[in-house]
């Protein structure tokens, strides 16, 4: 008897850790060219094993591959944060030194800790992938998260001070970028599954003003001042002369100054894409029928999950400088400011689900149950 597919992949996802003790035991492994040219071929070794392993399917999703992958990075992480927090030894010295000095950063730290929610996310899709079951928003919000990931993680190693001493080890990152920008376009062009929704209900809740629906007017008041705040920390980053930016960098939050580039490439990526999102899913909160509102808070809700988790627990991590930390006496503002960063963008993807009327095409006139009652 096979086991579930879920289970096999998880088992194949442990190579990760057991190949990074090995490596940490043989010298001759632990130069940079063999330090890539070993993580390219566990990464061909796996997927050969994953072919194996579902051989016996008649059809397989090309996205379980991709998913599955994943996986293997998601152990990779986990074992990175265990042992830079001191929990284990034996598996990343090596590769600290020799591959990617940058994951000792507190920020590498959380976003590997963060991989913990992705290996979860993974192996529940991979489960309903073959129990015939939709994916397709948990896909979603995992590319919406890896994608957020990579943009800050790559440019933020080229231009902070681990810059000139990038490894070949780094360019093991370029299809870990690429991938997941191939796997949100292939989810973003199936069909979605519509909920069902009576035409007088849609009709009903499009005609209801923006007053006439308090959660949905508290939660545009909320984007507008995610906007605000995204739009001054850009210009903090930016050495935005202004005494209220200068208070705030050095007084709230002086962790947008560590030299490790993150928090600086994040809150540039805010200004540059965050700002556009916030405007556009805006739009979509007070517009009738944008159904294109179910995908794209759920792809922009794992971005800011992923984000905020990094920001956050990096500007409080022991591994961060002192004088980068948040101080004490501002901490809780500060961190109530990030959570609430966090939290809203899911808030509005609940929102979309739990009543989906208002976002729903609308109905032709004509159509609707009391038309069709008259006529």
């Amino acid at each position: 008897m096979r086991p579930p597919v879920e289970v096999s992949v998880f088992l194949l996802s442990l190579l990760g850790p057991g190949v990074l003790f090995t490596m940490n035991k043989i010298p001759a492994l632990q130069e940079p060219l063999p330090i890539l040219g070993m993580g390219m071929f566990v990464l061909g070794s796996v997927l050969l094993l994953l072919i194996l392993t579902v051989q016996h399917k008649t059809k397989v999703d090309p996205l379980f591959y991709v998913f599955a992958e994943f996986t293997l990075s998601c152990m990779v992480g986990l074992t990175n944060a265990l042992e830079q927090d001191g929990f284990i030894s034996g598996f990343m010295a090596f590769y600290i030194k020799m591959g990617e000095p940058h994951l000792g950063t507190a920020y590498a730290v959380m976003m590997s800790y963060w991989e913990v929610v992705h290996l979860i996310l993974l192996l529940t899709i991979i489960h309903r992938m073959f129990a015939g079951k939709s994916f397709r928003s948990l896909g979603l919000l995992w590319a919406g998260s890896a994608i957020a990931n990579q943009i800050v993680v790559i440019p933020g190693v080229v231009i902070g001070k681990y810059g000139s001493n990038i490894q070949p080890a780094f360019w093991r990152n370029v299809p870990f970028f690429l991938v997941p920008f191939w796997a949100a376009s292939q989810l973003f062009s199936r069909p979605k599954e519509m909920p069902v929704v009576t035409a007088d209900k849609i009709a009903a809740e499009q005609k209801k003003s923006l007053l006439s629906r308090p959660a949905d007017l508290l939660l545009s008041l909320l984007l507008l001042g995610a906007v605000a705040f995204f739009v001054f920390r850009g210009f903090v980053v930016l050495d935005c002369p202004l005494d209220a930016c200068f208070t705030y960098i050095y007084q709230y939050e002086p962790y947008l100054k560590d030299p490790a580039g993150f928090p600086r490439v994040m809150m540039l990526v805010y200004f540059f894409y965050a700002v556009p999102m916030v405007s556009v899913l805006l739009y979509g909160l007070n517009t009738p029928g944008c159904s294109w509102m179910f995908d794209w808070t759920v792809f922009f809700a794992g971005a800011m999950a992923q984000t905020q988790w990094c920001h956050i627990g990096a500007s409080l991590h022991s591994s961060t400088p002192f004088t980068y930390r948040t101080p004490a006496d501002k901490r809780w503002p500060v961190i109530a400011l990030n959570v609430l960063l966090a939290i809203v963008p899911p808030l509005l993807a609940l929102r979309c689900r739990a009543n989906p009327a208002y976002f729903m095409k609308p109905v032709p006139k004509g159509q609707s149950n009391d038309d069709k009652k008259k006529n």
